[in-house]
């Protein structure tokens, strides 16, 4: 397994975050694509080959596109065409940056399959997993809202190979209120990148409801502090030697993409998390 950076988690200008994640050791990065200067509208053909020979000159590859656009996902049959036809142009765009996976969060998935919701997630996975089979790139769902055995049984459902999924031990403990360990070994056939977080459920809320109220805007800036807690790696519920073990013990060997969406000293917390992670590969 190797360390990479969410770009963004450095809230740097894109040019200075990587000469840092580079100096700290780490040896990929993730980049938001469905916002900002890295679109597939934004990346000319020239555009993407300087951002790879960029990237390779610090040594950095990059380990997943972020093609989130917020909100209820794929939730919303009126808005899944324009998404859909988005997401194939981000996955395109990852086969040109030379990497086989993007991430996203696709809302949340009903247990029952009979429910509306669960049908329209259904039939977008089901169009993005055909154009993913094609290319040979992997849309990976990521972990949070729902239970790892849902999210398995809706991957075995849909029956597309590039279905897979984005592992975010902290997206469990914080929203699903699930173990994060045991987690591992139900999605990990599917499991293609992981992103390196900690935290701690604060609310007896159930994770729909949490998602459902938060995509309409609700929580506003109280989301954090009213409902779960995302604190710096090894400070939060995620025990993260018995995770590592986990995921070794499936088979994972890519990426552990550290992501800091909170907190004052953005800088300081992402080289104490290469520190943390660095200590545990080694002693794995």
């Amino acid at each position: 397994m190797e360390i990479g950076i969410m770009a963004e988690s450095f809230r740097l200008p894109f040019k200075e975050a990587i000469k840092l994640a580079s100096e700290m050791g780490a040896k990929g990065v993730q980049i938001y694509v469905s916002k900002g200067d890295f679109t597939p509208e934004q990346l000319t053909p020239s555009g993407r080959r300087d951002l790879l020979d960029f990237l390779s000159s610090y040594g950095m590859r990059i380990s997943a596109l972020c093609g989130d656009f917020g909100g209820r996902g794929f939730s919303k049959k009126e808005e899944n065409d324009w998404k859909i036809e988005e997401t194939i142009k981000i996955m395109d765009l990852a086969h040109d940056l030379k990497t086989q996976v993007v991430t996203t969060h696709i809302g949340v998935v009903p247990e029952n399959k009979e429910e509306e919701q669960y049908k329209v997630l259904k039939e977008a996975m089901e169009e993005v997993g055909y154009w993913g089979d094609e290319k040979e790139i992997y849309l990976a769902i990521e972990t949070g809202p729902e239970s790892p055995e849902t999210l398995k049984n809706f991957i075995l459902d849909i029956g597309k190979e590039s279905i897979r999924v984005n592992y975010d031990p902290a997206n469990l403990v914080m929203c699903a209120g699930a173990d994060p360990i045991k987690g591992v070994f139900t999605l990990g056939k599917w499991i293609v990148h992981t992103h390196a977080k900690d935290g701690e459920k604060l609310s007896d809320l159930d994770a729909r409801t949490i998602y459902e109220r938060f995509a309409e805007g609700e929580f506003a800036d109280k989301w954090w502090e009213e409902h779960f807690r995302e604190v710096p790696l090894g400070e939060g519920k995620v025990n993260f030697p018995e995770y590592l073990k986990a995921l070794k013990e499936t088979g994972y060997d890519g990426f552990l993409t550290i992501e800091r969406e909170v907190g004052e000293k953005p800088v300081e917390d992402i080289r104490q998390a290469i520190e943390f992670l660095s200590k545990l590969l080694r002693e794995l």
